[in-house]
């Protein structure tokens, strides 16, 4: 049986949730289940947010940077190792993307070039019109400093907590509920999901107000169709919310069982040469994905050769994002770092870690991990 990367985990609260939306006649795009949905996590991300619930991720951060003034000209900057997902945005409203390598501490963007970036760029008048940080695998960005550096900029902090619902930056206070706005998927990987689906978290009324008019075709206040702007089809699914509404019972679940997971393979396959993604103090990722790093001249072994042992075995393991600076699409954008992205990728390995794995699933993906590595020591 094939062992997946991160399936999506169903807890059957799910299906009374999405026979009350079909037993209602709510199968349109709007209904009660989404309007629930939106609360629901608004209020488990506390601090006053607004939701709007939308059709990706991707939906949300392209809605995000047209509300923050983001168009032709503009930059945005934004962490070089994320997801395809999270950088197209830029390109559909016209801006071009300044790029910026991580803290090896944490995984995440380095707030100390970026702060170095935007006071040169503040002296030259060249400040980005946004800045983009994205939750790498399930852990919040470095928010405290991020939202100083923007509020002393006077620049639009949007983040990207795709991969990070269920986990803190501090005690106090939740990932996803940052910046002037976040992003949240729930697409069929993710910790939890609706299918297909994301959501715009925003502390700015008015920004959800924005959203939830341009989601919806922009269509104006009238008894015909009226179009003062253009819009897109971006709403989420009432019956898809309705399916978040059961994943969210059991969020804290979710994440719980996956720093399990992360916890067993730190435990069995720490050794020299191998690194797990850090937790910074005080934080609490959600571990979406295990991610290590296999450096050759210890472990006499490599990333890619790791990898492929385990498709052998229809175990289904993924390299880290590449570095979008690294793109053929971003050849020659500008990029600030050291290179702690390009190593990550080169030496980085997802293991499988979806909530649903069983103990001798875990239990086989050790196994062949460690026969490869004791095969080349």
């Amino acid at each position: 049986m094939r062992i997946y990367l991160s399936r999506p985990h169903m807890s059957g609260h799910e299906q009374a949730c999405v026979a009350e939306a079909f037993a209602s006649n709510f199968v349109a795009p709007l209904g009660p289940q989404l309007d629930a949905f939106e609360a629901t996590v608004a209020d488990y991300l506390g601090g006053g947010v607004h939701c709007v619930g939308l059709s990706s991720g991707s939906a949300a951060l392209h809605l995000a940077l047209r509300i923050a003034g983001v168009g032709p000209g503009d930059e945005v900057w934004i962490s070089s190792m994320t997801f395809a997902g999270g950088i197209f945005p830029v390109n559909y409203l016209g801006a071009t993307p300044r790029f910026f390598d991580l803290d090896p501490a944490s995984w995440t963007i380095d707030t100390g070039i970026l702060a170095e970036e935007l006071a040169r760029a503040a002296r030259e008048n060249r400040l980005p019109k946004a800045i983009v940080p994205t939750d790498l695998y399930g852990q919040s960005v470095d928010l405290d400093a991020l939202e100083a550096l923007a509020d002393q900029y006077g620049v639009r902090l949007v983040v990207d907590s795709a991969e990070s619902i269920g986990a803190r930056y501090r005690a106090e206070r939740m990932a996803g509920s940052g910046g002037d706005a976040a992003i949240l998927s729930f697409n069929g990987n993710k910790i939890i999901t609706t299918s297909g689906g994301g959501m715009l978290v925003t502390k700015h009324k008015d920004w959800a107000d924005q959203a939830r008019f341009l989601a919806t075709q922009a269509r104006d206040p009238a008894p015909h169709y009226e179009h003062s702007t253009y819009g897109y089809n971006y709403r989420l699914s009432n019956i898809c919310a309705a399916i978040g509404l059961g994943q969210m019972q059991v969020l804290d679940d979710r994440v719980a069982r996956r720093r399990a997971i992360f916890a067993r393979y730190k435990a069995a396959l720490s050794r020299p040469g191998i690194t797990f993604m850090p937790e910074p103090e005080g934080q609490y990722s959600t571990r979406w994905l295990t991610a290590i790093t296999i450096d050759p001249a210890q472990t006499g072994t490599d990333r890619e050769a790791i990898r492929l042992a385990l498709l052998d075995h229809q175990i289904e393991a993924r390299p880290l994002w590449k570095p979008m600076h690294m793109q053929p699409l971003y050849h020659g954008a500008p990029y600030h770092g050291r290179g702690v992205d390009e190593g990550l990728f080169e030496q980085g390995l997802c293991l499988p870690s979806g909530s649903d794995m069983t103990d001798d699933q875990q239990a086989e993906v050790i196994t062949h991990v460690t026969a490869q590595l004791d095969r080349r020591a």
